[in-house]
């Protein structure tokens, strides 16, 4: 057996190195490509000699910025939804089902319509705690210290229902809402900024450090409570300690972008064909693998429809739906 674990555990580092190597790809791609078409000259001159032009100025404070966020909001929603997916134990989970998102989205509009709130910084914020919020009364709801994954699910459905009603009534009460908020939720890396980057920074490292240091009380969960207690985990301080990662990661990522869709799903599953049901592979490749989709989508959407962008949060959803419902309908899915 352990010659046979041998060149599998080969496989998936190497697997893992020439992820990186993409990823690393794909972000001087984003960084080099987009909307407004630039020479590898004008991108060179912007990277390491800055004078202020206007190419420079494409690159430095917009790509640049841009790139970051899309590294970083990629790495929490594949996290994010690894976690998810684990702690359901359910392959086609995504973290919308702890009603994450449309708490982020319903602070947000609370924030607009309430208290005047107009700028990203301060959606960052609101964004943040409506998240949070909610992973709290989720947890509640779900039966706290006696959680369970059907009753965590139930709950978090019942509340995102409770959410979405609530936010499409302040809509339509109040216009200044909608309009400051359509951009939002359409999910987009386009008004990306160092400042946002900086916000969120703290957020996705502390959420990714606990989402990758759950992988082996995660993978004892997944042979059943009563085998995972013989083996020594500890199941209360397992399901907090998810809950605390996809409100970080996810919450952070929402506030940042908005709702992109999918990522949190598509990437997961597809790594765990590959990698197994090890926990701590599938996290370890999703946080490579899903920023990769993400700025790949995000590259997508700037060249398309030059001189303008389709914006990331359309393109992810124009590609897993037709990805969704052929995970659904195979015969063999992977299984956690």
């Amino acid at each position: 057996m352990a010659a046979v674990a041998r060149p599998r555990h080969a496989a998936r580092a190497v697997g893992l190195l020439a992820a990186l190597a993409v990823l690393a790809l794909i972000a001087v791609v984003s960084i080099a490509v987009g909307a407004k078409q630039m020479s590898l000259d004008e991108v060179w001159h912007g990277l390491f000699a800055y004078a202020g032009t206007p190419a420079d100025v494409v690159v430095r404070d917009l790509r640049i910025p841009r790139t970051l966020l899309g590294l970083m909001v990629g790495l929490g929603l594949g996290l994010s939804g690894a976690v998810m997916q684990a702690l359901t134990r359910n392959p086609l989970a995504e973290p919308g089902i702890l009603g994450v998102n449309a708490g982020a989205a319903a602070a947000v509009v609370s924030a607009i319509s309430f208290f005047g709130a107009s700028s990203l910084s301060e959606f960052v914020w609101w964004a943040f705690l409506g998240a949070a919020a909610v992973s709290v009364v989720v947890y509640v709801l779900g039966g706290s210290r006696s959680a369970t994954p059907v009753r965590l699910a139930l709950a978090g459905t019942a509340a995102s229902a409770a959410l979405v009603g609530y936010i499409n009534a302040v809509q339509l009460m109040d216009t200044k809402a909608l309009d400051k908020l359509r951009f939002w939720t359409v999910g987009s890396l386009a008004s990306a900024n160092m400042d946002t980057v900086r916000q969120v920074a703290p957020f996705l490292l502390v959420g990714a450090v606990l989402a990758l240091a759950l992988g082996r009380p995660l993978n004892a969960m997944a042979m059943g409570d009563d085998t995972a207690r013989a083996l020594g985990a500890h199941l209360t301080r397992t399901r907090v300690g998810a809950m605390i990662a996809i409100t970080l990661l996810c919450g952070a990522a929402t506030a940042a972008c908005g709702p992109i869709v999918f990522i949190g799903l598509m990437v997961p599953h597809l790594v765990r064909a590959f990698t197994g049901p090890d926990m701590r592979w599938v996290l370890a490749y999703s946080a490579v693998l899903s920023p990769v989709l993400l700025l790949g989508a995000d590259v997508i959407g700037r060249v398309v429809t030059r001189p303008a962008e389709l914006q990331v949060g359309v393109v992810t959803a124009l590609i897993g739906g037709p990805v969704f419902i052929y995970l659904v309908r195979r015969k063999r899915m992977a299984q956690l």
